[in-house]
């Protein structure tokens, strides 16, 4: 016989929030859970709402989505282009230039949805040139501060609009 368990996920990083992840498993009856530093995992089946975000002042979708999605206290924000309202490139072929626009693009969803770069869990980036990885490392230190993603990187052929060198997306946990 299984059983229906959901984690809860107590004082997270060094920010001290804690949130609750709502996640379905089915367990064998014997089994037990068990992550790093031993947190307890607490039952819970209620479902989480999803907002969509749409930020004025950033590039419009060149596709169909939004800039940000928010379901329960999780936050995924699309992969970001160094572009302007007008989608011309900002930053030329400069990547630190680019990766500044992305990070400030970022931040402005960040505040939209009530977070900072603090609450951040995950980041992809990709690049054109894997080798401009230590360009763009002081940015992102810049708006990371202290604050340590997890972090992959991916260096891919071309990106979406000509020109482009970054982009990134991110996974971020909402402060309740």
């Amino acid at each position: 016989m299984d059983i229906l368990s959901a984690l809860r996920l107590t004082g997270f990083g060094k920010s001290g929030y804690s949130f609750l992840v709502r996640l379905e498993v089915w367990l064998r009856p014997a089994a037990s859970i068990h992550c790093k530093n031993e947190r307890r995992f607490i039952v819970s089946n209620s479902k989480a709402s999803r907002r969509e975000f749409s930020i004025a002042g950033l590039s419009p979708p060149i596709s169909h989505y939004c800039d940000a999605v928010a379901f329960g206290n999780m936050l995924f924000i699309s992969g970001i282009a160094p572009l302007d309202e007008n989608l011309n490139l900002i930053g030329g072929d400069d990547v630190a230039a680019q990766a500044e626009a992305v990070l400030s693009a970022m931040g402005k969803i960040l505040k939209a949805a009530g977070a900072t770069f603090g609450d951040v869990l995950k980041v992809t980036v990709l690049l054109t040139d894997v080798n401009d990885r230590t360009k763009i490392n002081p940015v992102r230190e810049k708006y990371f501060g202290s604050a340590r993603p997890a972090s992959t990187l991916f260096e891919v052929s071309k990106l979406a609009i000509p020109g482009m060198k970054v982009e990134i997306e991110a996974v971020v946990g909402l402060p309740q």
